[in-house]
């Protein structure tokens, strides 16, 4: 196979940027701390470039060459609600948080660029918090530290809904070598609302003028409508799981409101097979008594992956045929399916592992998508203007 571009991927999970990406890129070096994520990768992958341990003691010797790319899906607890939004933290802070391990990643970037071999593309993924944790300084940070490390740089926001049947928005930095000639095609100068939302252009808009100096608005072609359903990745025989009883299908019910259980009735009377997704929350009823609850949506699209981990429950299905009603948590198969990941993907043996593995992933097909409508196009010795990209 011969590879037309190089990367290195970090925080690298299971290897979904590596999934995403695909053949014409060739891995040099991934990384991540969780041993069992460690073990996933190498099953799939192989482990001949892998090292598993803190980013903080990777070394520049231990990475090979110079990558076209660096990927990295820094880890998003403390720029979430689930993190009580603490935070990337101080670069020198001594207490470091989960998100602030972004620091001595970037540390590593910037001693390859001293050493003359610094990535010519660099993506930052995570979740929308990004845009206004601690009150969008962290956004400025991340920005700043982009800028003055020698980078063109932009931001888009990319739902996995558009291309998987799951709601999962997440913020993407692209930042590119300021050597390095970006066609003029792929940036514009204003923001496109469907990759540009007013929570990212909000966040723009605070930023100082001399960080908002190197700022692109990055401009991709919509996404064709999707052509997969909730329905077509459900298994009739689950994996790691198994069906409930009828008496814990009705305590489920039991657990839903007025509002949901209508939601149910309509499914039965629709006359067709129907699939929804279902969290447990917590809510404040009319006397002020907080209640667990179940929630269901049946609009063709399951709710974002979490992890127990997140501070979040695990997701549960329900499916509605005729007066049938039957639930069951979100197999590890499906929830791998729900971010792309073919069935031939190695998942662990435990279903928590599995599930954690997925939730805490990046959607292959957004990563595809990304790859080949910007970052391959840069890095082509010759692009040429896709008609759906014409002015």
């Amino acid at each position: 196979m011969n590879h037309l571009h190089t990367f290195y991927e970090f925080f690298a999970g299971g290897g979904m940027a590596r999934a995403g990406l695909g053949e014409g890129w060739k891995c040099l070096f991934a990384n991540d701390f969780s041993e069992m994520k460690a073990r996933t990768y190498i099953e799939n992958w192989g482990g001949d470039h892998f090292i598993c341990g803190d980013v903080a003691r990777v070394e520049t010797s231990q990475l090979p060459g110079q990558p076209d790319l660096i990927w990295a899906s820094f880890p998003c607890q403390d720029l979430s609600l689930a993190g009580s939004y603490r935070g990337l933290g101080d670069a020198a802070s001594e207490v470091m948080t989960r998100s602030g391990t972004f620091w001595p990643f970037w540390g590593l970037v910037t001693r390859l660029r001293e050493e003359g071999r610094g990535p010519r593309i660099i993506v930052l993924e995570n979740v929308i918090g990004a845009l206004t944790s601690r009150e969008g300084r962290d956004f400025e940070a991340i920005c700043e530290a982009l800028r003055t490390g020698g980078y063109r740089y932009g931001a888009a926001v990319m739902d996995a809904n558009h291309f998987v049947p799951q709601s999962r928005p997440r913020v993407f930095f692209i930042a590119v070598d300021e050597a390095l000639p970006i066609p003029a095609f792929l940036h514009g100068g204003e923001a496109d609302p469907f990759w540009h939302p007013a929570v990212l252009s909000g966040a723009h808009a605070r930023l100082s003028s001399v960080t908002k100096d190197q700022w692109l608005w990055w401009r991709m072609p919509a996404p064709a409508q999707r052509n997969i359903g909730f329905i077509d990745v459900i298994e009739e025989k689950p994996t790691g799981c198994r069906w409930h009883s009828k008496a814990e299908t009705d305590r489920l019910l039991a657990m839903m409101t007025p509002l949901h259980l209508a939601k149910i009735e309509q499914a039965k009377a629709s006359g067709r097979k129907s699939v929804g997704g279902v969290y447990k929350r917590t809510r404040t009823d009319a006397a002020g008594v907080k209640r667990q609850r179940a929630e269901v949506r049946f609009d063709d699209t399951a709710g974002c992956l979490r992890t127990p981990a997140g501070g979040s429950s695990r997701q549960l299905i329900i499916v509605v045929e005729g007066k049938s009603v039957r639930s069951r948590l979100l197999s590890s198969r499906e929830a791998a399916r729900l971010m792309g990941l073919p069935d031939a993907y190695k998942l662990p043996p435990r279903y928590n592992d599995a599930y954690h593995v997925s939730g805490d992933g990046v959607c292959v097909p957004v990563v595809r998508y990304l790859a080949s409508t910007l970052l391959e196009p840069i890095l082509s010795p010759e692009v040429r203007r896709p008609n759906s990209m014409a002015a």
